[in-house]
Formats: structure tokens, C-alpha cells, sequence
């Protein structure tokens, strides 16, 4: 670090994100949890009709078209939504703008939580999930500060239900709690129903999962006015040109063919269940994953860190956390089902067991 850095970051240790191989021809890339199918025909035919946009102006700072395209779809008012440069940079807003009470989250949860906290110096306590990887209701009874609540979490795909979600804002009215849903679309249920009733929920989507759009980075928070009104002044305190042209655009497409996310969405969901099964068969615990990926691990044969090394000389990548209670556990991201295929006949072969057909 040079001499210049401020004291208060010399011992922040930033987020280390999943691997991204610039050449994936020989790759099968099962390790960040992109949608494996491509986006929207109609993002696709945006992305060709978009050169006459005049791209030497900025976007539109309130990204009216998306926010009021947003709205029409979960049934809120433009006034409850606000768009951001992905989930990530709304989750960071919602910490700086509702951190001064100080912060809770699970301790095994998307590990971006504790990274913000440490860099916007806000107070926080890690709840330890229980023993199933669960988290106890309970155990959040007496946390004063902002709750932030991964469901689906991540890594490990188990979710809380909709009953569930609202005894965390029963239990204290009075005290703020972030449902972080970038994994809800794969779920059975979600947080969305109960905006009509507290208004100390605030849920961060985001578009790169079930949407297949990761690469244009677009987030968006659903609140009570008075929240996202929080959030807007932390917004244009920050970056207030935060959507680009080209990403409020392909969004809003993307968000107005609901026939072909919903097709999406069914079928990442079907691959989720087989490779939940195929795994199970080889000897492998599969937790309860409600998200488009799974969390395999505690085989009696192979070790989670391992399983992840044969893989990648196989040329499959898979994400392994060391550094947590979870290690015993790799994270396989749903992928088509000749990937998934790929997958299971390489498990095999690690395992030492014959190709599918010839036991």
C-alpha cells in the first residue's frame, strides 16, 4: 500500500469475487451463479437497434422509464423504487444510509455484508447460524440494529419462508430489515407481499440472476417511499448518473417479456432439482437450495477442497470457501444440462465410479 492510503483502510480486507476466466471456450464456469441461459430475444434485439441512441448524453439520473417499468411489475409505486448500478451498489447505500444503528447479519452469508460495514465504519454483529446452516428466528430477537437478510442465502441456497421473513420484522417494528432477494425468482415465495404492511422492510433485487443480465450491472430497491427517499439521498449525494443508457434500456426489456423469463426460470429450477438428486445418489449432503445453485459437500470419500481442485483440472470451476464454518461444502451453480451432465460424469470419474449406463 503506498504512504497515501488513509489509516482507517489499512486493515480493510476487500471482497475477493468469483473467478472470471477471460477465455471460457474450454471452461464450464459453474462458479458465480449466472443465469446459463441468455438473456430475453427482446434484450437481444434492443442490444441491435441501439446504436441511434445518442449516447453522447447522460442518462436519465431518476431512470424514470425503468423505475415506472419496475413499479408496473410488482404492483408498488415509481415512488417505492430506485434503481442501482446492481444489488451490490443498493446493499451498499442501504448500509451507509441505515448502518447507524449498528448492523446484523448471519455469519455465513454473502461475504460483501462485512466488507461495506468495515468500509463505511459501521458497527456490526455476525449471528451464527445454527448447526443445519439454518437461522433461527430466535436468535435475532434482541439485535437492535438494521437486520440484512440474504434469503435465499447465499452461499449455502436455503431459505427463509414469506411467515418466517415477517417474524423478523414483528418482533421490533421499530428496527429496519433488508431482504436481499438476488436469488428470489428461484424461489416458491417471496418478501414483496408484506411491503404492504411494514414499513421496516426494504428488499434489494437484482436483474443478473434469474434475468440472465450480469454484465449490465441493474439493481433495483423496493421500499416505502420514506425509505427509498433515504436511499435517493444517498444516491445523488454519490453517483446520481448510476444507470448507463444502454442498461436502463436492455432492463426494461428484459422486465416486459415475462413469458420468457418465466420459461427461464423453470428450467434453471428443473436443472437445480436434478443436480440436487444426482449429487444426493453419489453420496453427497445437498442442502435445502431454493436458489440456481447448490451446496454439495460432506461426501465420506472426497473433501470439499478436493472435489473443487479435480474439478478445475477437469476444466470445471466451482466456488469453495475456505475461510468459513461451511467448508466441508462446494457451491455448483445451475448450468444447462450438458454442463450439468459434464459435471456429474467428472464427479464420477473423481469418485472412481463407472460412466452413467455401465455399473
Amino acid at each position: 500500500m503506498s504512504r497515501f492510503l488513509s489509516r482507517r483502510l489499512e486493515n480493510l480486507t476487500p471482497y475477493v469475487p468469483g473467478e472470471q476466466p477471460r477465455d471460457n471456450t474450454q471452461i464450464i464456469k459453474l462458479n458465480t451463479n449466472e443465469n446459463p441461459y441468455p438473456p430475453s430475444p427482446r434484450v437481444q434485439a434492443a442490444i441491435a437497434s441501439f446504436a441511434k441512441d445518442p449516447l453522447r448524453l447522460y442518462p436519465d439520473a431518476e431512470s424514470a422509464e425503468l423505475v415506472a417499468a419496475a413499479a408496473g411489475l410488482y404492483g408498488l409505486a415509481p415512488r417505492q423504487v430506485l434503481a442501482g448500478n446492481g444489488s451490490d451498489e443498493l446493499l451498499a447505500f442501504a448500509i451507509q444510509a441505515f448502518g447507524g444503528f449498528g448492523l446484523a447479519f448471519p455469519d455465513i452469508t454473502y461475504g460483501f455484508y462485512a466488507v461495506w460495514a468495515a468500509l463505511f465504519q459501521v458497527k456490526y454483529c455476525q449471528v451464527p447460524v445454527r448447526e443445519d446452516f439454518r437461522l433461527a428466528l430466535a436468535d435475532y430477537a434482541d439485535q437492535p440494529g438494521t437486520l440484512l437478510i440474504a434469503n435465499p442465502n447465499a452461499p449455502t441456497g436455503i431459505a427463509l419462508s414469506r411467515v418466517e421473513i415477517e417474524g423478523l420484522l414483528r418482533q421490533n417494528r421499530n428496527r429496519l430489515v433488508i431482504v436481499d432477494e438476488a436469488y428470489a425468482d428461484f424461489n416458491t415465495e417471496n418478501a414483496l407481499p408484506l411491503l404492504q404492511t411494514y414499513d421496516n422492510l426494504l428488499i434489494i433485487r437484482t436483474l443478473s440472476k434469474s434475468y440472465a443480465l450480469a454484465g449490465i450491472r441493474v439493481g433495483l430497491a423496493l421500499g416505502s417511499a420514506e425509505l427509498i427517499a433515504d436511499l435517493r439521498r444517498v444516491k445523488f449525494s454519490f453517483n446520481p448518473y448510476n444507470i448507463n443508457r444502454v442498461s436502463e434500456h436492455l432492463a426494461i426489456e428484459a422486465l416486459d417479456d415475462q413469458n420468457y423469463f418465466h420459461n427461464c426460470r423453470k428450467l434453471v429450477i428443473a436443472g437445480r432439482e436434478q443436480l440436487t438428486a444426482d449429487l444426493q445418489r453419489l453420496g453427497f449432503t445437498v442442502l435445502p437450495s431454493r436458489a440456481n445453485f447448490v451446496f454439495a459437500g460432506e461426501h465420506e470419500h472426497l473433501a470439499a477442497a478436493d472435489y473443487e481442485a479435480a474439478l478445475r483440472q477437469r476444466g470445471i470451476l466451482v466456488r469453495y470457501f475456505p475461510e468459513l464454518r461451511c467448508s466441508g461444502f462446494v457451491r455448483i451453480s445451475v448450468g444447462r444440462p450438458q454442463e450439468m451432465t459434464a459435471l456429474i460424469e467428472a464427479t464420477r470419474e473423481i469418485l472412481g465410479k463407472p460412466k452413467a449406463g455401465e455399473e
